[in-house]
C-alpha cells in the first residue's frame, strides 16, 4: 500500500512538472532555444530530480525539448522538416474527414458545427485570442465527429501541437483570427450542403493560411528555427 502511495506521488509530481513546462512552452513564456536546469525545476517544485527527468523526456517526445546528454536542455526550435512531415500527414487525414463529414453531415452534426461557430464569433468579437485557440481545436474535433471518425481526431490533435506554439506566435502577432473564422464558417457551410469538393478546397487553404506565418517568421526569427542547411 505505501509503494502504491509513493507511485501515485511520483506520477503526480511528473504531470505537475510537465503540465507547467508545457503551459509556459506553448505560451512561448519559455521561447525556442530557452535553456531550462533539472536542478532549478527540482528545486521550484521541490522534488527529486528522477520526476523532472520524466517530464523532461515526454515533452521531448512531443518534440518541445531537446536534451543533450552532459549539456544544458533547451526548448525545441522549430524545425521545417518536421513542420512539413506534421503538415503532410493533416493534409491528409483532413481531406478524408472533410469528405466523409459532407457525406454523413445529419441536423445534429449541423447543429453542433453551428454551435462551434456560434462560439468562436463570440471569442473574435471580444479578441479573445486564448479562447479561439482552444476552440479551433474544438472545431477540428467537431468535424472529426461529424465524420463519424473520432479516432482521427487524436492523428490531428497530435500533429497540430506539434506546430502550436508557431501557430500562436501568428495568431498574436497578425491578428487572423476574423480570416480563420472565416475559413470555418465557409468549411461548415459546404459540409452542411454535402459538397465535399468545396469543403476540400477551402479545408486545404485554411490549412494552407500558415505558410506566409512561416515565411515571415523564419526571417525576423530566425534563431527559432534549427539550421539544417547540411
Amino acid at each position: 500500500m505505501a509503494q502504491a502511495s509513493v507511485l501515485s506521488e511520483r506520477r503526480t509530481n511528473v504531470d505537475d512538472v510537465f503540465d507547467h513546462l508545457h503551459t509556459q512552452i506553448s505560451s512561448l513564456e519559455l521561447k525556442p532555444g530557452d535553456r531550462i536546469s533539472e536542478a532549478e525545476i527540482a528545486a521550484q517544485f521541490g522534488v527529486s530530480r528522477q520526476p523532472v527527468r520524466d517530464a523532461f523526456s515526454r515533452l521531448a517526445n512531443l518534440d518541445l525539448l531537446l536534451i543533450r546528454p552532459q549539456r544544458a536542455t533547451e526548448v525545441q526550435r522549430f524545425s521545417m522538416r518536421r513542420i512539413e512531415k506534421s503538415r503532410f500527414i493533416r493534409t491528409a487525414i483532413e481531406k478524408e474527414v472533410l469528405l466523409r463529414a459532407s457525406t454523413f453531415c445529419d441536423r445534429a452534426g449541423a447543429a453542433q458545427l453551428d454551435e462551434a461557430l456560434k462560439e468562436q464569433t463570440a471569442a473574435v468579437q471580444t479578441s479573445d485570442s486564448e479562447s479561439f485557440g482552444r476552440l479551433d481545436y474544438e472545431f477540428h474535433e467537431v468535424l472529426c465527429t461529424v465524420a463519424r471518425a473520432d479516432y482521427a481526431y487524436e492523428t490531428i490533435l497530435e500533429e497540430k501541437a506539434k506546430v502550436d506554439r508557431l501557430c500562436k506566435l501568428g495568431l498574436e502577432k497578425e491578428q487572423r483570427m476574423p480570416k480563420l473564422l472565416e475559413d470555418h464558417t465557409a468549411i461548415a457551410n459546404a459540409v452542411k450542403a454535402h459538397d465535399s469538393a468545396t469543403a476540400i478546397e477551402v479545408g486545404m487553404l485554411h490549412l494552407s493560411r500558415l505558410d506566409d506565418t512561416i515565411q515571415r517568421i523564419t526571417e525576423t526569427n530566425a534563431n527559432y528555427f534549427v539550421s539544417e542547411s547540411a
